[in-house]
């Protein structure tokens, strides 16, 4: 009998226009089209696991523990992504997940971030704070200078509207960064 095992041909992958929404993680268009790649039994496992996840936040349930556990996530969602993805974890008073969105989209080496549209999906959450996340394709993961400032424009936009900025997590396919470890918010 024949192995009939083959993978299967990705779809074209289709980005979004200026100013429109991104696929949620994992439906047809998104961003995560590596996954496309995978063989059914390997992308049904990694489905499972991200629908538990999503079932764990949803629930409200204290999923982000440690630090450990966050870069573990974020790399899940961003690390083998080819280009930048600028994302953000949205937490309620307690610390407890409430979404995870990824908001900016951007190319092999930059991605543009606009804290004004940051502070207000923090407000559509009800957010009280953040864990903010992007991802280096290089898979260099020391933060660049443009990477601290915009965490700080980031940290005074969102204070204006009582919203703290807890971390933010530079991820690649390998490895994660917290800034909040390294001394740098």
């Amino acid at each position: 009998m024949a192995n009939t095992t083959t993978r299967r041909k990705p779809a074209p992958l289709r980005h979004p226009k200026a100013g429109e929404p991104l696929p949620e993680y994992g439906t047809a268009g998104a961003s995560n089209h590596y996954r496309r790649h995978l063989y059914a039994r390997d992308l049904a496992t990694v489905e499972k696991a991200l629908s538990i996840l999503r079932m764990w936040i949803t629930d409200g349930r204290d999923v982000f523990d440690s630090t450990d556990t966050v870069k573990s996530y974020l790399q899940l969602h961003l690390g083998a992504e080819p280009v930048e993805h600028f994302a953000v974890i949205f937490l309620d008073s307690q610390n407890r997940a409430i979404a995870f969105e990824r908001m900016f989209t951007g190319t092999l080496t930059q991605t543009s971030v606009y804290p004004r549209e940051v502070a207000l999906a923090a407000l559509r959450h009800n957010a009280a704070a953040v864990i903010l996340a992007h991802n280096h394709p290089s898979g260099n993961l020391l933060p660049s200078r443009a990477d601290e400032v915009l965490t700080q424009s980031l940290k005074t936009a969102l204070a204006l509207v009582d919203v703290r900025v807890l971390d933010h997590v530079i991820v690649s396919a390998g490895a994660a960064l917290s800034m909040a470890e390294k001394g740098l918010i």
